[in-house]
Formats: C-alpha cells, structure tokens, sequence
C-alpha cells in the first residue's frame, strides 16, 4: 500500500504557505510561500504544489480546520489549517 502524503496550507504572521508533511526533519519539507491576503485560490495552491513536485490525489478535497495558540484562551486568535492528500507528480 503507498503511503499517504499529506499537504498543508497555513497562515502564520499573516502568510499562507503550502508544505508537504513527510518523514523528515520539519527544516527539509518542501514549502512554498503563497503571499499575503485573501486565501489562495485552488488553482494557486495546485501551481504551488506542482512547482514542489506533487500533485492532488484524485478525488482529494481540502479539509479546513480551525485551531488556536491557547486553546483554553475564547479571545485567542485563530488561524485555519487546510490538509489535502497528494502524490508525486509523474516526471
């Protein structure tokens, strides 16, 4: 069975970034910036991926989540997480 690969788009210090989770040192998954501003759109997040060298995995759709420094803090800011399954993209 391949193994799964997980892509995460995330905003931190009013930045998106796109980043592949793999077993590695968090120092070596490969990232892209993504800019400031409005969510990126799918199609900006599918070029992003694609210059790192992967792809969607078909049927894959983004899960957002919300999530917070301080969890028990209810005036805590919140950032959105979004995840999607990717592959390698063929050469």
């Amino acid at each position: 069975m391949a193994t799964t690969i997980i892509a995460h788009l995330s905003s931190r210090r009013d930045r998106w970034r796109l980043y592949v989770v793999l077993p590695r040192p968090v120092s070596a998954w490969p990232e892209a910036d993504l800019g400031s501003g409005e969510v990126p759109t799918v199609r900006e997040r599918s070029r992003a991926l694609n210059a790192l060298g992967y792809t969607f995995t078909d049927g894959a759709e983004w899960q957002w989540t919300e999530t917070t420094l301080w969890p028990d803090d209810p005036t805590a800011r919140a950032y959105l997480i979004a995840s999607i399954e990717v592959r390698e993209a063929p050469e």
